[in-house]
């Protein structure tokens, strides 16, 4: 018994023993794979995105593009089959908000019939840009589909080029972005200057703004209009930052800053406070250039649009065009609470500042044109409806020069060259073979809005009507999008003498049968 009190525990003890050996062993071998495993987690973390997007993501998940869009927008740009089969794989039935376009059996629009029709379709807006307020460059964009504004030094020079040249093989136009007027953006194609809080590119050495320089900018390049942004969507309200490492000194020379120095963009103007200043600058940017001048914003506070409408009413000053950028607008970098909740999406926020103009008797005087995922035609259509005369399309143009949706704007990593400084990335956009990717994607997005038109029976997509879209409302029922926004029925529309105008624009003839005779109820 002696002999079991002291071996019973001296065997527990050799079991304890051989067992914190195995566990101290094995502990060493998983501290020696844990940072492989480890490792390997951050290198699939940071590829899950195109992982997601070509191996596992259905064909609608994936966000803020899914993967038939942009397999329309990859086909289109190269000129390839951007068709598809075997139905829609949609919910239409199951998805409220959807918006159903309703054709009609005749129409008075007659489709030209030759084999590449539509494909080099004229479709300039239907309103003079500036014509309302007199101005002295007024003049009709060729294009109601144009080049949204990004900043170089958000994009590569290569990016900003190709895109340039795009324009010009377009015949559309490209915004400059706040950023400044770039050697690459003078490489043929027609410009809309932006003038952001920080007044890039006409700037004194202290940072004020000059109406010098901008008078010298606008002389020396296709400058044909002026955009004092205010806010966009991604990132309504909030003052960039460009960090000191991607401050070269192209970027430098562009934005008169210092190289090599952070570069931080206010989050509101200094040359005004209020609407009744803006609408002062506005005037006086005009009378100086002689070129129209319109506003950018996301839609937040209405008391803004209600101020600033009440004024150009009763004072005479306004602006020539609105840009109304929707909150899913995209950015380079933005923190997440403001690309996800700030600032109302494009079809509501648009609708209401359109009502805001169109309750004082307005809207046939402004030029409205529209940004956020307007760039896919079935959005866009809707927005011409709602009462857009142009659409800027930023990251559909990204996507026609090679954008993959990696995600990665904010990290100057972009794999494709598109988003980043890097000149070895930046190697993987070559302009000249770019440039017509872009030019094909708007003309056929062009394309798919007068075939859409005609289909509505009308000649262009500004005279498509808000009776002509049906919004769903789950699966029984749905409403005409005049009721869904509170729209009276002659709104959405240019006036009636824009309206004759670009029908005159836009009438073509086609080869007409007509072998029955009429009959003896037929109308004249």
């Amino acid at each position: 018994m002696k002999w079991a009190s002291r071996a019973v525990p001296a065997a527990v003890a050799a079991v304890a023993a051989l067992a914190a050996r195995d566990l101290i062993q094995r502990d060493h071998a998983l501290l020696r794979t844990f940072p492989v495993l480890g490792r390997a987690r951050y290198l699939l973390e940071s590829i899950g995105p195109e992982l997601r997007q070509y191996i596992v993501a259905g064909n609608n998940e994936e966000r803020p593009f899914t993967r038939d869009q942009r397999r329309w927008v990859y086909a289109s740009a190269k000129q390839q089959n951007n068709y598809f089969g075997f139905g829609t794989d949609n919910d239409i039935e199951f998805t409220p908000g959807y918006p159903i376009i309703k054709h009609r059996t005749f129409g008075r629009a007659v489709p030209p019939s030759t084999p590449g029709a539509g494909h080099d379709a004229r479709l300039p807006c239907a309103k003079v840009l500036g014509a309302a307020r007199g101005r002295a460059h007024a003049f009709r964009p060729e294009s109601v589909v144009n080049i949204s504004g990004m900043s170089f030094g958000s994009l590569s020079g290569n990016a900003v080029e190709a895109l340039n040249r795009g324009a010009a093989l377009a015949g559309c136009l490209q915004n400059t972005g706040e950023g400044g007027l770039s050697p690459y953006h003078r490489k043929g194609g027609d410009l809309v200057f932006q003038i952001g809080t920080a007044y890039f590119g006409c700037r004194d050495e202290r940072g004020r703004f000059s109406l010098d320089r901008l008078r010298d900018l606008v002389a020396g390049a296709p400058v044909r209009a002026l955009e004092i942004k205010l806010s966009q969507g991604a990132k309504p309200s909030l003052g960039g930052l460009l960090p000191a490492a991607k401050v070269s000194a192209e970027i430098a020379a562009t934005r008169g800053i210092p190289q090599g120095r952070d570069c931080v963009s206010p989050s509101r103007h200094a040359e005004f406070s209020d609407c009744d200043s803006l609408l002062d600058w506005v005037e006086l940017l005009a009378a100086e250039t002689g070129l129209p001048v319109g506003i950018k914003s996301a839609v937040g506070d209405l008391g803004f649009w209600e101020e600033l409408t009440t004024l150009m009413r009763d004072t005479g000053r306004g602006v020539d065009f609105v840009t109304v950028d929707g909150g899913e607008g995209g950015t380079g970098a933005a923190p997440l609470i403001f690309t996800d909740s700030v600032s109302l999406p494009f079809q509501q926020g648009f609708a209401r500042v359109y009502k805001v103009f169109a309750e004082r008797d307005l809207h046939e005087q402004v030029v409205f044109v529209g940004a956020g995922k307007l760039g896919l035609p079935d959005n866009a259509v809707v927005a011409f409806a709602l009462g857009c005369d142009m659409v800027n399309v930023g990251r559909e143009a990204m996507l026609a020069i090679g954008c993959i949706q990696a995600q990665k704007c904010h990290t100057d990593t972009c794999p494709t060259g598109v988003a980043t400084q890097n000149p070895w990335l930046a190697r993987g956009v070559d302009p000249g073979s770019k440039s017509v990717r872009a030019a094909n994607y708007v003309r056929t997005l062009r394309r798919d809005l007068v075939k859409v038109a005609e289909a509505c029976g009308v000649e262009h997509p500004g005279l498509i009507d808000t009776d002509s879209i049906e919004v769903l409302d789950g699966r029984t029922a749905s409403h005409p999008l005049h009721e869904v926004y509170g729209y009276r029925p002659e709104w959405g529309l240019p006036s009636a003498a824009d309206r004759a105008e670009i029908v005159r624009l836009m009438t073509a003839e086609a080869p007409q049968g007509g072998t029955a005779p009429p009959s003896a109820t037929a109308m004249s």
